[in-house]
């Protein structure tokens, strides 16, 4: 069932599961939802009070998976229009010609194609061509260097996902947002080395964070880089 309580200005939507456990939980999804698991026998009003006393945590994580949701600009496929790659602009040439390619040349992404309006589809083929092959030259590496906590993906997949970079199934599989292509290499390794984290910590607790900043230091910057950059 779902409900809702005021605090202060703020409404907090909540979707309540009961079931045969002792203590109330309160967990938020990355799609920010807060989603409360409660003992058969509690009243909502004592659901309600335990929001309450835990909402600056509530909106402390939705904040959180906010400034992680992909919010890239919408691009125009027009010559002169700037496109980034691994971090660095690009600008768009768009030539018309019977070979259809995507090359990068000096600070040009040079694209040809036999009309103008194959020029979206075309770069957007060249991004998730390059974004195959770079994520898992990046992953390789970080997956190593995870063994000894004797964890490893069962796969790493690309899917276009409009509201989050990466994910980690419950059978252990990586999913990356092919956008990430745009951000500088380090961004893209502290994504992977967030939902390796996962693979060990399945939600967002101190441990979680711990063991993300034994693993990647600097990872507020790049998480920062990676909001600011593809914002």
């Amino acid at each position: 069932m779902t409900s809702s309580i005021q605090f202060g200005s703020k409404t907090i939507n909540f979707r309540l599961e009961y079931s045969n456990r002792k203590s109330l939980g309160i967990t938020v999804t990355p799609e920010m939802e807060v989603l409360v698991k409660a003992p058969i026998d509690i009243s909502m009003e004592i659901v309600k009070e335990k929001i309450r006393k835990k909402a600056p945590w509530i909106f402390k994580q939705q904040s959180f998976f906010l400034s992680f949701q992909p919010k890239t600009p919408h691009r125009k496929y027009l010559s002169g229009e700037t496109h980034l790659y691994l971090g660095k602009q690009y600008r768009l040439q768009i030539q018309i010609g019977e070979l259809e390619s995507v090359k990068l040349k000096g600070k040009f992404l040079e694209v040809t194609v036999s009309e103008k309006s194959r020029a979206k589809d075309l770069l957007n083929e060249w991004y998730l061509q390059h974004a195959r092959k770079t994520f898992h030259k990046i992953a390789l590496p970080l997956i190593d260097n995870f063994k000894k906590h004797k964890v490893e993906p069962s796969a790493i997949v690309l899917r276009n996902m409009p509201t989050r970079w990466g994910s980690c199934t419950p059978n252990g599989k990586i999913i990356l947002n092919p956008e990430l292509i745009k951000a500088p290499k380090a961004c893209i390794e502290y994504v992977i080395i967030h939902e390796l984290c996962h693979l060990i910590y399945h939600d967002h607790t101190q441990k979680f964070f711990d063991l993300q900043t034994k693993e990647m230091k600097d990872w507020e910057k790049w998480k920062m880089k990676l909001e600011k950059l593809l914002a």
